[in-house]
């Protein structure tokens, strides 16, 4: 399993100014983190980094797939992520977070770890819904023993008996 020290941007030596970074996220990344969904992805990470006399601002450019569990059929389904993300590090005397956007960390800090929060935006990427999409006939790419399951027991439902009395008064 692979280290995730590249993804440790020490910035004590850094100049002021604008420094590039450029990372991959492969499935080696994610078995770091043992509790999320997503156990596979291939994703390139593109990071500006703007070191200035008391902060450092972070923008984030993240494009790429993963792999996750479809919500449908539970198949493994891939799906594009692409976004783009500023964080601000200040620093203080403890760690914290000021809101979604402002970190505080220790001034005697010299480098930033941005595995956990590259982890949290590639989450926040993600669809609501993960489905396999259809083809172009409009049929949908899940697991066809899984949909006619599905179908299956959507089927199943019970009439309601007010209904018959109804189409009984109607006389139909």
């Amino acid at each position: 399993m692979k280290s995730l020290d590249s993804f440790i941007i020490p910035f004590r030596g850094l100049k002021p100014g604008i420094h590039r970074y450029d990372l991959q996220i492969d499935k080696s990344f994610f078995d770091r983190f043992q509790h999320g969904e997503i156990r596979e992805g291939e994703l390139m990470v593109h990071i500006d980094l703007e070191k200035e006399e008391r902060m450092l601002l972070f923008h984030f450019t993240i494009h790429g797939t993963v792999s996750l569990p479809c919500d449908r059929c539970n198949e493994s389904v891939s799906l594009p992520v692409s976004s783009q993300e500023q964080l601000i590090v200040k620093f203080g005397e403890t760690f914290s977070e000021e809101d979604d956007v402002v970190q505080i960390i220790p001034e005697s800090e010299s480098q930033y770890d941005t595995a956990p929060i590259l982890y949290e935006y590639i989450h926040l990427a993600l669809p609501m819904r993960r489905v396999h999409p259809e083809n172009d006939q409009g049929i949908s790419q899940c697991k066809p023993d899984m949909l006619a399951k599905l179908n299956e027991l959507l089927g199943i439902r019970a009439p309601d008996p007010r209904w018959e009395k109804l189409k009984e008064i109607r006389g139909t």
